[in-house]
């Protein structure tokens, strides 16, 4: 049996938008800014992908900006409205648990002489509002955080810090990385006070190398990619058309039946949790139930390496990740677990189990069977 529990790393394309990608590949494979009949259809279809997208989001269709993906997303929205904004203040606040896409560009802003504060968290991945609060100064000028953490599934209190932020300030500029958010939550932008949010296609189902921004209308922010001007300009170069229509129908179909999907992982996180913590030497980091997302589970396993454990279970057809496997397949300690103050001896010890809407009990059982039977062995080959 095979058990692909990697969900968070990426997802299995949907065969709708598989198969509509592959009809914009070889019939309506025309530039969307060529003015004849072909170019008119390539039009039709992002126009329909921002409709489709607009309506999840509950925003307008002139608000969605498509990128190549999360990574994009995220660049364009911190450095894009940075850069716009400096002359009212180059003070910036995000979290100490950001995905790399999110940190680097803040590296790259201090460099450029920006200021940035960097808000710890508690024990479950969460950071406070108090402190949110009392960083927020007259010079700053955007705040960027994490909704979903792909580690440990923290959930951040997204809609409390948009209104102590705009209480602050209404002109802070609220970018929200919702890139594991988006598709396993409800997320109306407006009713957050949310300026700029990103999305990756490949984490709910769509092509890889698909993503948007949204962008609140009026926001100010510049393009980081400059050319032909499409996308009115704040992001250049020829769409690709195809991953976005991708995108667009993924979008639709993770939103259809919403609340029946979410509820479901949640069962299959519940139960999973239960069985897992019954093996000796096993822990769960992060918040349990509803208080956490519902596709991640962050397991650590005392005297066994991450990277042993990953390739015991890839020998018997499940798949994982030690921590992230968004940034590189070079095994790393993890700041979100140093950040969550985990114990130095699990830090190397973590794996992280990821769900989709298409994850089934049997697939669950199955990995829970096969680490019943390798884990104590592999402890006791490790011990010293």
């Amino acid at each position: 049996m095979e058990a692909y529990l990697d969900n968070s790393a990426t997802t299995r394309c949907s065969d709708k938008a598989a198969e509509l990608m592959m009809k914009l590949l070889l019939e309506d494979y025309g530039n969307p800014s060529s003015l004849h009949m072909k170019g008119v259809i390539a039009e039709k279809y992002i126009n329909e992908a921002k409709k489709q997208i607009a309506k999840t989001l509950k925003a307008q269709e002139k608000e969605i900006v498509f990128t190549s993906g999360g990574t994009e997303s995220n660049n364009l929205a911190i450095i894009g409205s940075a850069m716009a904004n400096r002359r009212a203040g180059m003070h910036i606040i995000t979290s100490s648990i950001e995905h790399a896409s999110v940190s680097n560009p803040m590296a790259y802003l201090e460099e450029q002489g920006f200021e940035v504060t960097y808000l710890p968290v508690d024990s479950k991945g969460v950071i406070s509002m108090e402190a949110l609060k009392n960083a927020i100064r007259e010079d700053t000028i955007l705040v960027s955080l994490m909704q979903v953490n792909n580690e440990i599934g923290a959930i951040q209190p997204i809609e409390e810090a948009g209104k102590i932020i705009k209480a602050a300030n209404p002109d802070i500029i609220f970018h929200v990385d919702a890139i594991q958010a988006y598709g396993k939550m409800r997320i109306v932008p407006k009713k957050l006070n949310i300026d700029l949010l990103s999305v990756s296609g490949h984490k709910i189902h769509g092509p890889k190398g698909s993503g948007f921004l949204y962008i609140k209308d009026k926001t100010k922010i510049r393009p980081v990619i400059f050319g032909g001007g499409q996308q009115k300009g704040m992001r250049s170069g020829t769409e690709n058309v195809p991953a976005i229509a991708g995108l667009g129908l993924a979008a639709e179909e993770i939103y259809t039946d919403f609340e029946e999907k979410i509820d479901r992982m949640y069962a299959l996180r519940e139960h999973f949790i239960e069985q897992v913590t019954q093996i000796e030497g096993v822990s769960v980091n992060g918040q349990s139930q509803r208080a956490s997302a519902p596709h991640v589970v962050s397991v650590s396993i005392r005297g066994v390496r991450a990277e042993v454990m990953l390739h015991t279970l890839e020998d018997r057809g499940i798949y994982v990740s030690a921590g992230s496997a968004c940034s590189s397949n070079k095994p790393s300690v993890s700041h979100t677990l140093k950040s969550i103050g985990l114990a130095p001896e699990l830090l190397d010890s973590t794996i992280r189990f990821s769900f989709s809407v298409h994850t089934t009990m049997e697939e669950l059982d199955y990995a829970l069977g096969v680490m019943r039977e390798v884990i104590p062995m592999l402890q006791k080959y490790t011990r010293k």
